[in-house]
């Protein structure tokens, strides 16, 4: 077994830890991806890329250059969903009846339930846990899913990337400073 598979391996067991974290009302929205290498540079390239247009941040090119340095990305997002049925108002509408009459298009897809929004986060943090137990360097981050939807990798209308390395030095914090 090579160094990139042992990575990959905890990117497999960390799929296992977002599916298996608790959700909401027992409905499971979560959509988890090891992308291959092929996808991986892709979605660092597009990033990249995506720094150089017009109203996207700079750090995107950040970013992008340690998804390309990474051994492996795990993309984990929220597919499409109703509310959960609260009528709690978080989303910004009154009830969930309202809320599921409405659909915004951005960097992700929306309105979301911040219910389901919540179980997004705790299978991001159960992911994250699973590489710092496996001393396996990660670094959750929104932009990765935004290249990540741009290239159509998915269904999910919020996806975040965890990109993960196994080296002498943390790339996805021991790095430059944003300019």
């Amino acid at each position: 077994m090579t160094h990139k598979d042992t990575v990959r391996m905890v990117g497999r067991l960390m799929e296992l830890a977002a599916r298996t974290a608790p959700k909401a009302v027992g409905q499971d929205y979560i959509e988890t991806i090891l992308l291959t290498d092929e996808q991986r540079v892709a979605v660092g390239n597009e990033m990249i890329r995506l720094a150089n247009e017009e109203g996207m941040p700079a750090f995107l090119a950040r970013d992008g250059q340690n998804v390309l340095d990474s051994d492996a990305v795990l993309l984990i997002g929220l597919l499409p969903h109703k509310g959960v049925g609260l009528d709690c108002g978080a989303c910004g509408h009154p009830t969930c009846e309202e809320f599921n009459r409405h659909t915004l298009s951005g960097d992700f897809d929306g309105p979301n339930c911040s219910i389901r929004c919540l179980d997004l986060g705790i299978a991001l943090g159960s992911a994250a846990k699973i590489a710092s137990n496996m001393n396996v360097d990660n670094r959750i981050m929104y932009s990765i899913g935004v290249a990540a939807r741009r290239l159509g990798i998915g269904g999910s209308n919020i996806v975040h990337g965890i990109p993960l390395s196994a080296s002498g030095k943390n790339v996805f914090f021991d790095r430059k400073p944003k300019k």
